[in-house]
């Protein structure tokens, strides 16, 4: 019916069901719109009398109807203080009506006030008060506008809830091994362009080797020290759950100074929650092999129930050569000792103030460092949605001459609950952008650090600031290095800084997904994937006149660019059981993941010609960079890449009696495509994982106040490590200057095995006074069947 009057629709109705309408002044001539069939009589009425000044409620077969009343200001407005119950003011509740983004957070004092919306001004709503570390209150809204609150700590979190393997939380007390946890407070607290920098001296076991790099470079996370000859003994990341896979490239060495940066590294601080690291191989035996050395879990930030956040952080650092060698400044430029004398080293006549040129490395070339950082990040959410966006940028000036280092990243996170809140869908976007200019590692041929160490303290270091010089013969600008190579292919470090350019350029993207949803309220299935693709391009520029050691014997430079790719898709499914009655508890999950590594890459470096080095090829012009300038003899291209494919079963079982006694099993079985070849003794590998736990506090009678929390624990687990790839496989190479295949193969080793750690450990932790907390382990480890 449209455009009819409320008489009409009234009157149809009442024929067509068991209803009867008692009116109260309404205007029965009003013009209304209705388009129904086969709804309630709520959902009729909630749409005849929409946007109407019509109020309306239903007793038993009777439906009344009257004007709507004007609801004062005063009649909108929610006001209240929330307490803890100490009594005391709580700042930055979350108070909201539920369901709904309308609401506000209380201040300094425990105050809140906010002004309802028209929708919810209808009876049945429910005001609800959210804080972390406090139990969430729900109260009805009814008439009422005025609050006064106290909320009870959340016992839960208070006896302390970490995130562990499969990023599944699990009661502190429950653990039968070692983990860590660091807040982002503590990791802001002293900011690092790579975050992992950050945890020095807040983890226990855990060290941390930073590579010379400069800003964002690699660095090396070791716990509970080295354990294998030749596989890598780094920890495993794992970002919200998944494995991160993708790890840093060996920098180059010897003539190679070629730095590397560590894609863990790409991650934003700011957008960290809080890290969980897992030192033993008990708490990371369900990550698998990668997993093998211990692992530090990420979580990151979600958008915030009930509150809307705008944070803008700037953050300025400053930095110096901190520790230097011990130089020689008495005597200059030769050596005495040596009837030829000497033009590169300083053990020629003792200096005075005449002939002193006072160069100091520290104050004459290094520079001081600056690092900028800048990051605004953006959450906001209801009951049913959540969303957080950041944005950061990261501009380096390293204490390195013409070193740089710059990176940009853009995070998108989005999680929403449906279907009664059963289904939680957690969406997330990355994307990071950088550039790093000379990155340099410890080279030692082809380091600029060597000659400003060695540089003769009787010569004039202001001469040498002037690194190149025109030559009218070539028409070109020369190195301009006095001192000679000294047999290392020691070269002006302005010249290494600015004429031996070396740039990489990264673009990065991840995509992650996961669902969950809950089919009761103690079991949870859940799946999830993640793509992680980055795109390098490395370029290398050698201008004429550098050490032909390093251009390959060319005068005129030499150029090289280099493009990789690498991938990481990763997906996995997990059933999560949660179960108490009684004095008894289970936490149980049983899942299965597969990881897809490949790693694509494509070179081409060589001199540019000149004539020299193959005389049939024609000189090219000095200082072009490109791939036509390349000697076509000396060039060497190379095409590599790989694949790796891991499948994977596992499932753990923990098992409390009492809140006191706790059992934990855990196994997991792997099937690397390393151990596929023909020559590999077995096709995958099982490892499996017991720990047990002990809360005294909980069983001992009247434990004095003052000790307030002890655990004895003790966990065993055997861990494997696939050998690497291609070992089982024959394997033809192709030469880095050749045209063709190698006829010989790589033949492949008899018989090979994974390696295997075994490790147990048994450890006390206490909290006593209040303030003090003590958390000490016993551990031994062995590693066998090493490749």
């Amino acid at each position: 019916m449209e455009n009819s009057t409320l008489g009409k629709v009234m009157d149809a109705i009442e024929n067509q069901s068991q209803y009867l309408f008692l009116n109260d002044g309404v205007d029965v001539n009003m013009r209304v719109d209705i388009n129904v069939s086969n709804a309630t009589i709520d959902a009729a009425l909630g749409q005849l009398f929409a946007a109407k000044p019509v109020a309306w409620k239903i007793e038993g077969v009777n439906v009344y109807i009257s004007k709507k009343q004007e609801v004062s200001q005063g009649e909108r407005t929610v006001t209240g203080v929330v307490k803890d119950a100490a009594g005391l003011p709580l700042a930055g509740v979350a108070v909201l009506v539920k369901g709904t983004s309308n609401g506000s957070s209380t201040d300094a004092d425990g105050k809140f006030s906010f002004v309802l919306n028209d929708e919810n001004l209808s009876a049945g709503k429910i005001l609800q008060f959210v804080c972390l570390g406090y139990t969430t209150v729900e109260l009805p809204l009814g008439s009422k506008r005025v609050f006064d609150v106290t909320m009870t700590d959340d016992t839960v979190l208070l006896e302390g809830t970490v995130v562990t393997a499969l990023g599944i939380k699990r009661s502190e007390k429950a653990l039968s091994y070692n983990v860590q946890k660091v807040d982002s407070e503590e990791l802001l607290a002293n900011k690092d362009a790579n975050f992992v920098n950050s945890l020095n001296g807040k983890v226990a076991g855990l060290v941390i080797n930073a590579s010379s790099s400069g800003v964002g470079g690699s660095s090396k996370v070791v716990m509970r020290g080295e354990k294998s000859i030749s596989k890598s003994s780094n920890a495993l990341y794992v970002i919200d759950g998944i494995p991160m896979y993708t790890s840093a490239r060996d920098a180059g060495t010897g003539f190679d100074s070629r730095g590397a940066t560590d894609p863990i590294a790409d991650i934003n601080p700011e957008d960290i929650e809080s890290m969980t690291v897992l030192t033993g191989a008990a708490a990371a035996a369900l990550y698998g092999s990668s997993a093998a050395n211990g692992a530090i879990v990420v979580t990151t930030k979600k958008g915030l129930e009930g509150k809307t956040s705008l944070t803008i952080t700037s953050n300025t650092e400053i930095f110096n050569p901190f520790v230097l060698p011990s130089f020689q400044n008495r005597y200059g430029t030769g050596d005495l000792n040596s009837s030829e004398g000497s033009i590169i080293r300083s053990w020629g006549h003792k200096l005075n103030s005449a002939n002193y040129m006072g160069y100091n490395p520290r104050s004459d070339y290094f520079q001081t460092g600056v690092t900028g950082t800048e990051s605004v990040s953006l959450s906001t959410g209801n009951s049913k949605n959540q969303t957080y966006l950041s944005a950061a940028a990261v501009n380096s000036k390293g204490i390195v001459p013409n070193n740089g280092y710059d990176r940009y990243n853009f995070t998108f996170r989005n999680t929403t609950k449906f279907l009664d809140d059963k289904m939680t869908l957690d969406v997330a976007v990355g994307y990071i952008m950088q550039d790093d200019l000379n990155t340099t590692n410890q080279g030692t041929y082809n380091n600029p650090v060597v000659g400003a160490y060695l540089f003769p303290r009787g010569n004039d270091w202001n001469d040498i600031t002037m690194y190149e010089r025109w030559d009218s013969s070539r028409k070109i600008y020369t190195q301009y290095w006095p001192v000679g190579d000294a047999g290392m292919t020691m070269q002006n470090p302005y010249w290494i800084n600015y004429r031996n350019l070396r740039e990489n350029k990264k673009d990065r993207y991840n995509l992650s997904a996961g669902l969950y949803y809950d089919i009761t309220d103690w079991m949870t299935l859940s799946g999830r994937v993640k793509i992680d693709n980055s795109q390098n391009k490395y370029t290398e520029k050698f201008y004429a006149t550098t050490n032909t050691q390093l251009t390959e014997y060319s005068t005129n430079g030499l150029y090289g660019q280099e493009e990789s790719q690498d991938k990481q898709v990763y997906a996995d499914v997990l059933l999560d059981i949660n179960k108490t009655w009684n004095d008894w508890s289970l936490h149980g999950n049983l899942g299965a993941s597969i990881s897809d590594l490949r790693y694509d890459l494509f070179s081409l470096r060589g001199p540019i010609a000149d004539g020299s080095v193959d005389p049939s090829e024609s000189k090219n012009i000095p200082n072009v960079f490109n791939v036509f300038a390349l000697s076509q003899s000396k060039s060497v291209k190379r095409q590599a890449g790989w694949r790796e494919q891991t499948q994977s079963v596992y499932g753990s079982a923990e098992i409390g009696f009492k809140n006191a006694y706790y059992l934990t099993l855990t196994g997991r079985n792997d099937w690397p495509s390393q151990l596929a070849g023909p020559r590999s003794s077995q096709k995958g590998f099982f490892y499996p994982s017991v720990g047990a736990s002990v809360v005294l506090s909980e069983i001992i009678p009247n434990m004095p106040k003052q000790l307030e929390y002890v655990k004895l624990r003790t966990s065993w687990a055997s861990v494997g490590v696939p050998f690497g790839r291609w070992l089982a496989n024959p394997m033809h190479e192709w030469p880095d200057k050749g045209n063709s295949w190698n006829t010989q193969t790589a033949y492949p080793v008899e018989n090979l095995k994974p390696e295997r750690t075994n490790s147990w450990e048994a450890g006390i932790s206490m909290r006593f006074l209040n303030w003090f907390s003590l958390d000490a382990s016993y551990y031994n480890t062995h590693t066998k069947n090493q490749t």
